[in-house]
C-alpha cells in the first residue's frame, strides 16, 4: 500500500515531490524492522544496562492497575537516581489458559505495555524477565506449552521495540527443570523468538537458580551471539537470607555479620570464575539479581551489597539489584524515600 501511495504521488507530482514520502516510508521501515536490522553488540549493551533494579514482580498492579504501589513517578525517580535499567518481573504463566490457545490477556498486556513505554521515556534499558520459574520448576512439560506460546507472542507483540527492550527467558531454571530440560526448553523456543525477533539481545542464565556454579551446563548456539548470560549471586546464604521465612535453612537465624576480609576474597573468587568462563566462551555477564534481605544488620547489608556491586563493575558486568519494593527493597515506597544504606551502597555519590 505505501509503494502504491509513493507511485500515484510521484506520478501526479513528480519525482521530487514523492521524496519526502519515500522519506516517510523508508522510516517507518527502519523503525518497523529496527528489532532485526542491525545487530548491538551485547558487549555493548552490558555498558547501557550499567546499573538496575527489578520492579513490579509482586504489584498489585497486574490484577488492578488502580491498586498499583509503583507508580509513573518512580521511573522518573530511578533514572535520577543513578539507575540505566528496570528489569520488569512478569508472572504470567499462570494467566493463560488452554481454552483460548494460551493468548496473552489483553489488560495484562495493556498494564505492560504502559510499564515498558514509561521506562523508556525516562531513558531506561528495559529487561522483561519472564519470572514463572516456580511453577516451570514443579511442572516442566505441563508449563512447557505456556511458555512456548507465552515468547511467541511476547516476541510477537515487542518486534518492532527499540534494542533498549531486551527478553530474559526464564528466571532461575531449577528442579525438575534440569539442566538436560533447559537446554530442550531453550532449542524450541530460540527459533520461535528469533523468527521476528533476528537480532534482539536475550538473556539466559544457567541451571540451578542461575548458579555461578552451573554455567557450564548451559548449552547456547554458538551461531547467536546475540545473547547475554545472566548468574544470581547470594553467598553466603546464611547472611543474605537470614530470617527469610521462605527459607527452612535460614528462617531462624538472626544477627549473622559480613565484612571479612576472607568473605570480600570469597566474592572476588566467585566472580573470578564467572569472568573466566565469560572470556572463555565471549559472552558478557548480567548480575541479575543480588542482595540481603531485612533481617540482616543494616551495616553489613550495605558493605556485602557495595562490595558485590563494585566487584561486578570492575569486571565490566551490569547489575539489577533485587529489589526496588515488596522485600530486600531499596526503595521504602510507603514512606516515598530510599533506604539510604542500601541506596548509596548501589549507587555511591
Amino acid at each position: 500500500m505505501p509503494g502504491v501511495v509513493l507511485m500515484r504521488t510521484m506520478k501526479k507530482h513528480g519525482w521530487r515531490a514523492g521524496l519526502p514520502l519515500l522519506l516517510v516510508i523508508l522510516l517507518a521501515a527502519c523503525a518497523r524492522f529496527g528489532a532485526g536490522a542491525e545487530a548491538v553488540d551485547p558487549f555493548v549493551q552490558i555498558k547501557r544496562l550499567g546499573r538496575g533494579v527489578n520492579i513490579l514482580g509482586y504489584d498489585p498492579i497486574w490484577d488492578d492497575f488502580h491498586k498499583a504501589r509503583f507508580k509513573e513517578q518512580h521511573f522518573k525517580l530511578i533514572h535520577d537516581a543513578g539507575f540505566q535499567t528496570v528489569r520488569i518481573n512478569l508472572h504470567a504463566l499462570q494467566r493463560l489458559r488452554a481454552a483460548n490457545g494460551y493468548k496473552l490477556d489483553e489488560a495484562w498486556l495493556k498494564t505492560l505495555d504502559w510499564a515498558v513505554g514509561r521506562a523508556l521515556e525516562n531513558h531506561l534499558m528495559v529487561i522483561l524477565d519472564l519470572h514463572n520459574y516456580e511453577d516451570i520448576a514443579e511442572d516442566p512439560q505441563g508449563y512447557k506449552p505456556r511458555f512456548l506460546a507465552y515468547w511467541k507472542q511476547m516476541a510477537a507483540h515487542f518486534q518492532d521495540a527499540p534494542d533498549t527492550v531486551l527478553f530474559e527467558l526464564l528466571n532461575e531454571p531449577n528442579r525438575k527443570l534440569t539442566p538436560e530440560l533447559w537446554s530442550e526448553f531453550l532449542s524450541e523456543v530460540l527459533p520461535i523468538i528469533r523468527a521476528t525477533n533476528p537480532t534482539r539481545i536475550l538473556i539466559i542464565g544457567p541451571p540451578f537458580w542461575n548458579s555461578i556454579d552451573h554455567l557450564d551446563e548451559l548449552v547456547l548456539p554458538e551461531d547467536d551471539r546475540n545473547i547475554i548470560v545472566t548468574v544470581h549471586y547470594y553467598e553466603p546464604m546464611r547472611f543474605t537470607h537470614q530470617g527469610a521465612p521462605w527459607e527452612k535453612e535460614t528462617a531462624h537465624l538472626s544477627g549473622v555479620t559480613w565484612g571479612t576480609a576472607e568473605e570480600k576474597k570469597r566474592v572476588e573468587q566467585d566472580f573470578a570464575r564467572v569472568q573466566d568462563w565469560s572470556l572463555k566462551h565471549h559472552r558478557p555477564i548480567l548480575l541479575g539479581e543480588f542482595g540481603a534481605y531485612e533481617k540482616a544488620p543494616m551495616e553489613s547489608r550495605a558493605l556485602y551489597i557495595a562490595h558485590v556491586a563494585r566487584t561486578a563493575e570492575s569486571l565490566g558486568w551490569a547489575w539489577t539489584y533485587w529489589q526496588f519494593d515488596s522485600d530486600f527493597i531499596v526503595f521504602d515506597i510507603d514512606k516515598d524515600r530510599w533506604v539510604e544504606p542500601i541506596f548509596k551502597a548501589l549507587i555511591p555519590r
